[in-house]
């Protein structure tokens, strides 16, 4: 597996080369995780990130720990990779307040923060457990456009009032801002059109779970078109689509990811051919979702991660 070589098609002016990310989801103490995210590190992926919710599918009654505090402590045992959320959302998040967690991560982790946000699920935990409604998709885009409304001067410094129908700020303020200039990159979950238009609005980068399918041949189709719609939609927002980085989580197909080495450097290769400019791996677990061995993990840290040059 040392010599393996991922070889790479880029259509419609895609990129030549991947950057790798893990997903290490917040369900240990910390004296279990510290070592999953200096490892991380180790093996040589570009990014590290982990899940933003209250509680998540059926690990809710499991262990389960917040992000802030867990980005926190990660950037603590780490010096390159970068950080982040995959994703926020507006679910149980106020943007004044998520602003000032944002820029207190981005100070603490030396500017090597990313924050991946997203609408906000249908249902689930997270709106449950604070006695929320379930909102319709166009609902949860006008929360969203809100959201980075209030989100996006803040985090560069600016003080904001705004009144709107999900959300309201009374000179709210965003001193001292974030480390990075003009401020955190966000990378913006969004499969519709008006999601997109957001990310040609706010986003460094766009995110994709592409959608949950049986065939694995067919998932691959339609990550091959999202990939084209979305850069139709930027384009047509008056944006160059090659300045928007392209995340896809390669677990929401139906094969995971780390299930071998060999599949993994295929999953590379065919995102990277869509058009991807970045994947998304998660962590194996002993069980449940992203059940898998670590010896995998090393054996894709030893022998694929060297050849994709992210």
């Amino acid at each position: 597996m040392a010599g393996m070589t991922v070889e790479v098609a880029a259509p419609r002016g895609g990129p030549e080369r991947v950057r790798a990310g893990i997903v290490i989801l917040p369900d240990q103490r910390w004296s279990a995780a510290a070592g999953r995210w200096r490892r991380a590190e180790e093996y040589g992926f570009a990014h590290a990130w982990t899940y933003d919710h209250l509680g998540w599918r059926d690990l809710v009654d499991g262990p389960w720990f917040d992000a802030v505090p867990t980005l926190s402590a990660a950037a603590g045992v780490t010096s390159r990779i970068r950080l982040g959320t995959m994703v926020a959302s507006p679910n149980f998040r106020h943007p004044a307040h998520f602003a000032r967690e944002v820029t207190a991560l981005d100070d603490i982790c030396g500017g090597r923060l990313t924050i991946g946000v997203g609408g906000g699920g249908v249902a689930g935990f997270d709106n449950t457990v604070l006695g929320g409604e379930a909102l319709a998709p166009r609902e949860r885009v006008d929360r969203f456009t809100e959201f980075l409304e209030v989100l996006d001067p803040l985090l560069r410094g600016e003080p904001v009032t705004y009144r709107g129908r999900y959300y309201t700020a009374v000179d709210a303020r965003g001193t001292p801002g974030c480390v990075q200039a003009p401020r955190v990159p966000l990378v913006l979950a969004a499969l519709g059109p008006r999601s997109m238009r957001l990310v040609a609005r706010f986003g460094a980068g766009w995110v994709t779970t592409v959608g949950r399918m049986e065939s694995l041949e067919d998932w691959w189709r339609a990550a091959a078109g999202s990939v084209a719609r979305f850069e139709d939609v930027v384009s047509a927002a008056g944006r160059d689509p090659s300045t928007v980085d392209r995340y896809v989580s390669l677990d929401s197909a139906p094969v995971y990811s780390l299930s071998s080495a060999g599949y993994y450097a295929e999953a590379v290769g065919r995102a990277a051919a869509c058009g991807f400019t970045d994947v998304l791996s998660h962590w194996p677990r002993a069980s449940s979702w992203y059940a898998g061995d670590e010896a995998v993990l090393e054996e894709v840290a030893g022998g694929v991660l060297p050849t994709l040059g992210g």
